[in-house]
């Protein structure tokens, strides 16, 4: 399933009605789509022509370049207050004895495992628990800026912050200046789902508002700080969701430009209270990733979480908009493989990462979290045995 990214092939593709030759136009100029446009992609946009558009802007963007960084998870607990309908993750407080609850000296140890090993940041976002709160947090952080201070600290969502912040009777603003002075140096994206509350209340409801969860990204911006951002799509939302979620990041980016990834996150249906509802096809999945690389223009990157769709399915998003795949992740996270996702024991070297790269015709690129360039691997090349010629000790993770 490949796609033709040259501009006047799209152009002048047979059948093309005058609306999408309208958005190639757009697209091909460097003109914003509209949501009427993103909406007409979604519905009649085929596979092949969203997929060569969204090429077309990733080269433009990045050329071959593919972005990886060296990470781990730290996952405090899976045990939560909140009861969302399409997570395979989180146990009831009533249930706990079946999930975990690490304390900061747990965290801090398994922090200290990495010691020797050249990762760059490490990932902490979990369940929402009364112990967790600013206290607790702020006190991690710093322990973990006195015990390696390089170490990037890219932790919690505003569902985490949200909650906190509310316990402890301090506005957004003065909860994430405390963050960010006990160490916190970037956010993820997790926690968005979907914005609009005909879906995010039926499917998360409890948690923060789509509102509140953008309030919490515009404040961590105006600190001068970078977050990412997601969309939870293939369960019960329409596309019409998905343009207005899109929408409402792409209004924050041009207000705060904070946001450096977008990662597109797939509802997986095991273990799950939405286990009827069927999984959207690999088809879909690559056309979402098209159609936000198109509308996102003010957004540098894509991301395609391996773990959660796969290693095969994340080579094959390299095609269609994505320019990014995470990193090695180490077996550290267990919130897709609870739901059922191909990747069981999520683990991939740094070798792997570069060969899986490699393999599709792109270039590896490791990154840090904000992206500064920390090793271009385009010239390892492999033998027959599938080794890297003439490098023997190539660095793993």
């Amino acid at each position: 399933m490949l796609t033709n990214s040259d501009p006047e092939f799209m152009l002048k593709a047979p059948g093309l009605s005058i609306e999408l030759r309208t958005i190639a136009e757009k697209v091909c100029n460097g003109e914003r789509i509209s949501n009427e446009d993103a909406l007409l992609l979604f519905n009649e946009g085929s596979i092949s022509f969203t997929g060569g558009l969204a090429n077309f802007i990733r080269e433009k963007k990045h050329g071959n370049n593919t972005y990886f960084n060296r990470n781990f998870h730290l996952e405090p607990t899976n045990v939560c207050l909140y009861t969302c309908t399409f997570c395979s993750y989180s146990r009831l407080i009533k249930k706990r004895e079946d999930g975990w609850e690490y304390t900061h000296d747990e965290m801090m140890e398994m922090i200290r495992k990495y010691d020797d090993l050249p990762v760059t940041e490490v990932h902490i976002v979990g369940g929402v628990l009364p112990q967790y709160d600013v206290k607790f947090y702020t006190n991690l952080f710093k322990a973990i800026k006195q015990h390696r201070p390089e170490l990037h600290i890219k932790a919690l969502t505003p569902v985490e912050y949200h909650y906190m912040f509310k316990k402890e009777k301090i506005s957004y603003e003065e909860g994430m200046q405390l963050m960010k002075d006990a160490g916190l140096d970037s956010m993820p994206g997790g926690g968005a789902e979907i914005f609009h509350p005909e879906i995010r209340d039926q499917i998360a409801g409890g948690k923060c508002s789509g509102d509140q969860w953008l309030r919490i990204h515009e404040i961590w911006h105006g600190y001068g700080c970078k977050s990412n951002a997601t969309m939870l799509y293939g369960h019960i939302e329409k596309y019409w969701h998905r343009v207005d979620h899109l929408d409402q990041l792409r209004q924050l980016q041009d207000k705060t430009n904070g946001f450096q990834t977008f990662i597109p996150l797939k509802f997986r249906n095991e273990n799950n209270q939405l286990s009827h509802i069927p999984e959207v096809s690999s088809v879909e999945d690559l056309r979402n990733y098209a159609i936000s690389r198109i509308y996102l223009d003010n957004f540098d990157h894509i991301k395609a979480y391996w773990p959660m769709i796969g290693r095969d399915m994340a080579q094959l998003s390299l095609a269609f908009g994505v320019d990014d795949i995470d990193g090695t992740i180490d077996d550290t996270t267990k919130i897709y493989s609870m739901a059922g996702s191909e990747e069981q024991n999520p683990a991939l070297t740094t070798e792997q990462l570069v060969k899986l790269i490699k393999r599709v015709g792109r270039r590896p690129i490791e990154r840090d979290t904000l992206y500064n360039i920390i090793q271009d691997y385009s010239a390892f090349e492999f033998q027959d045995d599938q080794e890297y010629k003439g490098y023997v000790s190539l660095p793993v993770v």
